[in-house]
């Protein structure tokens, strides 16, 4: 099977970022990672291309996946026979959010 281009917008540490990232090692798929926070130029194509400033966005032989996350990209990819399935744990989650905007623990509280 031959192996697809891909671009990824992606933050350095972000929850949505990361779960691409893991996705893509899952299948092995070779994949330029363009930080979109450490080079404004990247954020900038990647607004350009998309029309919308959210990420990840990920580009995969020329259609753009806008706002994804790892989870969506690897049912897209599937569903695209772009990959093929396989047992592989993705070794990071691959649907969860950057830490800032995980709902914080309800407060506890005490009645008497």
């Amino acid at each position: 099977m031959e192996k697809p281009k891909i671009i990824a917008y992606l933050k350095p540490t972000c929850g949505w970022s990361q779960g691409v990232r893991a996705v893509l090692r899952k299948y092995d798929l070779p994949f330029e990672d363009r930080d979109i926070i450490n080079d404004p130029l990247q954020r900038q194509e990647m607004i350009e291309k998309t029309g919308q400033m959210l990420s990840p966005c990920v580009e995969i032989n020329g259609h753009m996946l806008a706002d994804i996350s790892g989870e969506e990209v690897e049912t897209w990819m599937l569903a695209n026979k772009i990959v093929l399935p396989n047992d592989r744990e993705a070794g990071a989650p691959t649907n969860q959010p950057c830490a800032h905007e995980m709902p914080a623990s309800a407060p506890l509280n005490f009645v008497r």
